[in-house]
């Protein structure tokens, strides 16, 4: 309303991953913003309002480290009115606000500023329990933290994504939180004191932790690791299976009183189950007894127990040493109980041994007292807090650590295959969603065959890609493009970046490489001295009256690095090639004739590249950038895949960046990928996505132009052993199956090269390129380097939908 700036997160995650969230937000906004920003939260997101001299908010702004949340949020929380009221809540619990006139209300407004003093002093004591107990309250009962840090593991891994909009008025989704702003703040100054003068607190943080539980490990610990302990506590193990009635007794000694089918199924096949109880009761080491409601066998040892702590009827003839009175029988069961199963809940002690479940909480909690349990979160798929016996814990720890361990191992060639493409979002199956901003911002620096950039390596990344909006952003000077190299005489590569980032990610042109005949030096004189120009100028500026010999000394400057233009289509016009209905004779031009503003490859304006890299950065600057832009590419990045960039320097241009960065904590260097080379550094984020890739086991098939940036092989990852030759060409394509490289389909979509997978795991992805209209048609002629009738492939093509032609097998869709 008065022309300042909300910026609304809309989510699903409801307030309670909203609120800590927010939370953070404001925390961090008050360090960077003089002064900082305000917020409110909702089921629905997060408003934030900006400061009237602040009209951006960087969406890195919004992210946080999920190792990292929960200490900021415990940080920002006693500045907060939640805090107050739930301090002073817990206060009043405590007796620590005893009412001065006995069967009279206080008033509210009185025991807010009561609890005000009482929180004033109390910041002065960092273990104060009252105000650890509002901290856990809040953070454990109130916020959802587990939530918020996977919410934050999946932005950072790129499972989900943060995609940022701006609009002039709030949209329908966010115009209910700014109303609800409205709201919230029309009456703000009225907000009681306590509510206001939250004191900023130094909490004991080992206390701290010790009280908000260091018990939370349902991140850490394995289902599988779990299960299989589980059976090996309970006996289900075959090499732990009872033989005689000795161990039966074992059995109900460790595991307690036990059914008939619960000793058969511990038993192995053909057991006499009866005869070894039988046995047993005669020689009185087993009774029968009645537990909740159920016959079962139970170890003499243990009827004193049985009968103190469960009230079951013991049977006549006991020797008198069985029969004594238990001490705390019922914690003897329970911590039985424990000591035998994995994490579990208070409910499944109570039914096992048919007594109330507040009575066994009761036991747990005096257990907890005498450390024999803890109580915390602990299976993957729990929703509520378990608890489990140390010791089984301590195992479940050491096992599920050990499984993490082997998680890390590296992971195959075909893992780094599959979660490429996922990663620069150029799956190529329908779920690539990501904007041209977004793809650009993490192609930018690469050089991409000009042919393929907008045929293939851009529609796989934006869905419903259009020209137009690239040409858009170059006209309005936010990227600039740059030519990389000639490929022939109709193609060539370009470099992409966004203009502030154009000093950073361009090299400036090799002075030994530049071209320097005559029409080159004319044309660079008259750009130095009269700016952007259009081919008019430029054609008078090289006195030269060959257009076609001027459009060739322009091209080799723009594939030298050295000249730019506004937009892309003179590019797309060069790629195509001069219209074969053109002749060579040059037609009259007629007054108002478009054609005289030259030809279809020389229209636009020109520039030179060198005004966009000034000023100069620092070497040091350049290796920082072009170290961060590779991460952002790769995710995990290699030794190969920065010498198949061509990365100026090579890697040891960037391996020192690297290796400073792994310092700071913002890279991670390991052993990611087998076969690679040892020094590979990797986002935290791309770690976790790229062990996903390794578990993931649905099936996925990715079509991709053999040159591009997502496509490893020929570039990180060898090509297989095949009997073809790909390489990577413009024009070229090939088939990725589960992270295997399926076939190579050359250019012109005559010949293919195959690498061991059968024809019917690819050709699907061969017709993918005859339904986007890559190809009008395929017409395979060799296969591996043989004609096509002499390959045993044949068949297998002609079952999956190849028919016989003239020259070799046609394929139409």
């Amino acid at each position: 309303e008065l022309g300042d700036w909300r910026v609304c997160v809309l989510s699903p995650f409801g307030a309670r991953v909203h609120a800590p969230w927010g939370l953070a937000i404001e925390a961090r906004l008050a360090e960077r913003m003089e002064p900082g920003g305000q917020v409110l939260w909702s089921d629905d997101g997060i408003v934030i309002r900006l400061p009237e001299a602040e009209t951006t908010l960087p969406l890195e702004d919004l992210v946080f480290d999920p190792d990292e949340i929960e200490a900021s949020v415990v940080a920002a929380l006693p500045q907060t009115a939640l805090f107050a009221s739930v301090f002073r809540e817990a206060a009043a619990r405590a007796l620590l606000l005893p009412r001065r006139r006995p069967g009279q209300r206080t008033p509210l407004w009185q025991q807010r500023q009561r609890s005000a003093d009482l929180l004033m002093e109390a910041s002065k004591y960092p273990t104060f329990p009252i105000l650890l107990e509002a901290v856990r309250e809040c953070v454990r009962d109130v916020f959802d933290i587990p939530a918020l840090r996977e919410v934050m593991a999946d932005l950072r891994s790129r499972r989900t994504k943060l995609i940022g909009v701006d609009t002039d008025g709030a949209s329908p989704f966010a115009t209910s939180l700014v109303f609800n702003w409205v709201a919230s703040y029309m009456y703000s100054g009225d907000a009681p004191l306590a509510e206001r003068r939250a004191a900023a607190l130094s909490l004991d943080a080992d206390l701290l932790r010790e009280l908000l539980g260091n018990e939370e490990l349902r991140d850490l610990l394995d289902p599988i690791a779990i299960d299989d302990l589980e059976l090996e506590l309970q006996r289900f193990s075959p090499r732990r299976e009872a033989r005689n009635d000795d161990d039966v007794h074992d059995l109900l000694r460790i595991l307690g009183d036990l059914s008939d089918q619960e000793i058969a199924q511990r038993a192995g096949a053909g057991a006499d189950i009866g005869a070894w109880t039988d046995r047993l009761e005669a020689s009185v080491r087993a009774v029968r007894v009645r537990v909740s409601g159920q016959e079962r066998w139970a170890a003499a040892e243990d009827v004193a127990r049985l009968r103190d702590g469960l009230g079951v009827a013991l049977p006549t003839g006991l020797p008198a040493a069985f029969t004594g009175p238990a001490e705390r029988p019922l914690d003897g069961l329970v911590e039985r109980y424990a000591r035998t199963h994995t994490p579990f809940l208070p409910g499944q002690v109570a039914r096992r041994l048919g007594v109330g479940e507040d009575r066994v909480r009761s036991a747990l909690q005096r257990l907890e007292v005498a450390g024999r349990v803890v109580h915390g979160e602990f299976r993957p798929d729990g929703t509520e807090r378990e608890w489990c016996d140390v010791d089984v814990l301590r195992r479940l720890r050491r096992r599920s650590l050990a499984a993490l361990r082997k998680e890390i191992e590296a992971v195959d060639t075909p893992v780094l295959a599959r979660f490429l493409p996922g990663w620069q979002g150029a799956a190529g199956d329908g779920r690539h969603t990501g904007s041209l901003p977004e793809a650009i911002s993490s192609l930018q620096g690469t050089a991409v065959p000009a042919s393929v950039l907008e045929s293939d390596v851009l529609p796989a990344r934006v869905a419903g890609y259009r020209p137009s909006e690239l040409d858009a952003m170059c006209a309005a000077g936010a990227l600039v493009w740059v030519g990389a190299g000639a490929i022939g005489g109709k193609d060539g590569r370009v470099i992409l970046s966004f203009r502030d980032r154009a000093p950073l990610l361009i090299s400036p042109p090799n002075p030994d490489r530049s071209p320097g005949d005559p029409i080159h030096d004319a044309l660079r004189s008259h750009l130095r001295a009269a700016g952007a120009s259009f081919w008019p100028g430029l054609l008078r500026a090289s006195g030269v009256a060959d257009q076609q010999a001027v459009l060739q000394g322009l091209w080799d400057l723009v594939w030298s690095g050295e000249v730019t233009n506004d937009t892309l289509a003179p590019l797309r016009a060069f790629i195509k090639g001069p219209s074969r209905s053109r002749t060579s004779a040059r037609p009259r031009p007629r007054p108002g004739d478009l054609r005289a503003a030259g030809p279809p490859a020389a229209g636009g304006r020109w520039s030179l590249l060198a005004p966009s890299l000034e000023p100069m950065p620092s070497p040091t600057e350049v290796a920082h950038a072009r170290a961060l832009q590779l991460l952002e590419r790769h995710g995990v990045l290699t030794r190969e895949a920065v010498l198949a960039e061509g990365t100026p320097g090579g890697f040891a241009g960037v391996y020192g960046v690297l290796k400073a960065m792994e310092g700071s904590g913002s890279v991670r260097r390991g052993y990611f990928v087998a076969g690679l080379g040892a020094a590979q550094f990797a986002l935290p984020g791309a770690v976790d996505r790229l062990r996903m890739a390794g578990t993931d086991e649905r099936s996925e098939m990715v079509v991709l132009a053999a040159t591009d940036p997502a496509q490893p092989f020929g570039a990180a990852l060898p090509w297989p052993a095949t009997q073809g030759r790909p390489s990577r060409v413009p024009g070229a394509y090939v088939v990725i199956v589960d992270g295997r490289l399926g076939v190579f389909l050359e250019r012109g979509g005559k010949s293919i090269a195959t690498f061991g997978l059968p024809a019917e795991a690819w050709v699907e992805g061969i017709a993918t390129l005859l339904k986007n209209g890559t190809f009008r048609r395929i017409e395979l002629q060799r296969v591996d380097g043989q004609a096509i009738a002499d390959s045993p492939l044949a068949a297998s093509l002609r079952e999956a939908g190849f028919t016989d032609g003239y020259r070799g097998l046609h394929l139409r869709i």
